[in-house]
């Protein structure tokens, strides 16, 4: 190959990333119906934090999932960790909102961190059975430490004071909803960023090859734990924003379900893609209310049938359909 040529691909590849930087007009529309719902679905602020909520979290999964790979079905362990270090802080006499979410984060890191420094030496299901191991350990022992925790009741007595000191969290879910949509917008920015970087362009590289990348030294195996400790800090955060819009926390926050649930909305929206959550989340949870309204006893199966036809007719999600649908067209996704 010639000099030259291999001196010309560094700029090049540089210039794209600067490109993929860039925001693109069409990564406005998610934040302009969330702010549109603000004012247009006034009654549903309280349900529309829970969906900006379960965004983050299901974002969270995405970049571990989507990007480095890693198979898990225990990231609830965080969440219930992050909800549990702000409900115990608003518990006991702290009850600041923002600095409850960096303690969540902190404490959610941590335990991503030295729990991915053991499982992520593993692979296949035994990693996905020992991430679901964590989360059960951890909700059992929530579950038997109900002094602290509160048990099967749940967490009593949070006091959250009002954000900034003026805006209280009150029953109409305005300051929540606030709340929650300038936390979420402020975390897919460092996700986006994340994610148009070369370390996210080494994580998607360990993804599809990952004895490649090894081959050209590239330092795997702490790639993907700092990625999973990251994805850890946002589940916490996640959590945080959870039990202090709500002031309580139980120990379904550590549940499997909520795994479970978080990795459908994200193949409904699509994996890999960093905007999956933005679709599925909305779509899973409105979906879910109504089929509850309409069918309250066999609504599970309705949603069931919803994941069925999502994968085999829109393989890669609705954003994976809506790419191939451009692709046929002529136009660049």
């Amino acid at each position: 190959m010639r000099a030259d040529a291999v001196g010309g691909a560094a700029p090049q590849a540089v210039e794209a990333l600067a490109r993929a930087h860039r925001l693109k007009p069409w990564e406005l529309a998610p934040w302009l119906a969330a702010i549109a719902a603000y004012f247009l679905f006034p009654s549903y602020l309280p349900l529309g934090a829970q969906i900006l909520i379960a965004i983050l979290f299901t974002l969270s999964i995405d970049l571990i999932l989507g990007y480095a790979g890693i198979v898990t079905l225990g990231q609830s362990a965080f969440f219930g960790a992050g909800a549990y270090t702000a409900g115990l802080l608003a518990a006991h006499g702290w009850g600041e909102p923002i600095s409850g979410l960096a303690a969540a984060a902190a404490v959610a890191g941590l335990l991503g961190l030295a729990s991915g420094a053991v499982i992520l030496r593993t692979r296949g299901l035994s990693l996905l059975m020992l991430t679901l191991v964590i989360a059960e350990m951890l909700q059992e022992a929530a579950n038997k430490a109900g002094d602290i925790t509160g048990g099967a009741d749940g967490l009593q007595g949070m006091e959250v004071w009002p954000l900034l000191g003026h805006f209280e969290f009150g029953l109409f879910g305005r300051t929540a909803y606030v709340y929650c949509l300038v936390v979420l917008f402020l975390l897919w920015l460092v996700a986006r960023r994340i994610v148009h970087s070369p370390f996210g362009r080494s994580l998607t590289g360990i993804r599809e090859n990952e004895a490649r990348m090894h081959a050209i030294g590239s330092p795997v195996f702490r790639r993907r734990l700092v990625i999973y400790a990251f994805a850890a800090a946002l589940s916490g955060i996640a959590g945080a924003l959870l039990a202090e819009t709500t002031q309580f926390v139980g120990l379904d926050s550590l549940g499997f379900e909520r795994s479970g649930s978080a990795l459908i909305m994200l193949i409904i929206g699509g994996v890999g893609r960093l905007y999956g959550p933005f679709i599925g989340v909305p779509l899973y949870m409105v979906a879910q209310d109504r089929f509850a309204q309409a069918d309250p006893v066999y609504w599970d199966f309705w949603i069931g049938l919803l994941l069925i036809i999502v994968v085999v007719f829109a393989r890669g999600g609705l954003l994976g359909l809506a790419e191939r649908l451009l692709r046929r067209r002529g136009r660049k996704p």
